[in-house]
């Protein structure tokens, strides 16, 4: 019996480990590491050519990084949109080019936070000073729900609305959903879809609004706090429009409060949401659907 549990329990973690870092195995694969690596260097480097670009917009601007611009080049090469179009782009950048580059950008993100760590150190009686902000800034995440569901109710959701709308939706509120609810539930899969747009598009949405926060008049600092949610490319992209645009703030700290409140969010969100976001949503979900939603 014991050998039996034994057997259900520890070979599935490390499976689900090994198939994780699959794709990146170099054996028999060389050939697609070198056109991953390659169109990698080609998107930065075209990025990097077409440099920042701002534009003003009423009081604040919007802020183009080349970290966009390589986004969407590299959403655009895909295999599954221009590549399904194009054979030529889909022989020279197939399907093994992005297989390989979901799970290294896990591996290219570390140097950024070891980065992000050096500029915390010269800033820390700073951030010290703001140490209640940072612990009472969680709390405004919850703001999420209150936007959010009502408009995934005016949309047609029912129960997918609670998984959507309940955070961000990262890795660990999508962990924490669908343990509560399981995969296959309508929450687990408002959770996935949250998921997965902010994966294509969250990039994107947080380095606009990085340059327009300055219009809402709120100190740089706290707008730096804001762009910590939890994920390290979206933090980044915000934090780094927020300083081109700042002056009241150096962008050393700018970046520091950023990556101190995005360290912060990730060790308290998951308390949060499974403590206090969940069961708000649940209870707010009684009272809007029949309001919103045009009832049961």
């Amino acid at each position: 019996m014991s050998s039996a549990t034994d057997k259900n329990t520890d070979p599935p973690d490390d499976d689900a480990d090994t198939d994780r870092w699959e794709p990146i195995r170099t054996a028999g694969r060389w050939r697609f590491h070198l056109k991953t690596h390659v169109t990698v260097l080609l998107i930065v480097i075209v990025a990097e050519f077409i440099g920042t670009k701002t534009y003003p917009v009423g009081p604040g601007q919007v802020v183009i990084l080349p970290m966009l611009y390589a986004v969407v080049i590299g959403i655009l090469l895909g295999y599954r949109v221009l590549g399904a179009y194009i054979d030529q782009l889909r022989q020279a950048i197939p399907k093994e080019v992005s297989q390989i580059s979901a799970p290294l950008i896990v591996v290219t993100l570390m140097p950024l936070g070891v980065k992000y760590g050096t500029l915390v150190a010269p800033n820390f009686y700073d951030i010290v000073g703001a140490g209640p902000a940072f612990v009472l800034q969680e709390l405004g995440n919850l703001g999420t729900i209150f936007l959010a569901l009502p408009i995934a109710l005016l949309l047609g959701l029912k129960r997918e609305s609670i998984g959507a709308a309940v955070s961000i939706a990262r890795e660990p509120t999508l962990g924490i959903i669908t343990d509560l609810y399981g995969p296959d539930s309508p929450e687990g899969i408002g959770v996935l879809g949250t998921y997965l747009t902010g994966t294509f598009l969250g990039t994107l949405f947080f380095g606009l609004l990085g340059g327009l926060a300055p219009i809402t008049g709120l100190h740089p600092r706290a707008l730096a706090m804001a762009c910590g949610i939890g994920s390290g490319s979206m933090m980044t992209a915000c934090s780094a429009s927020l300083a081109e645009v700042v002056t009241a703030v150096p962008e050393d700290e700018v970046l520091a409060f950023a990556a101190t409140s995005n360290l912060l969010t990730g060790l308290t969100g998951v308390y949060v949401v499974l403590f206090v976001a969940v069961p708000l949503i649940n209870k707010l979900y009684e009272i809007m659907e029949p309001v919103f939603g045009g009832g049961a």
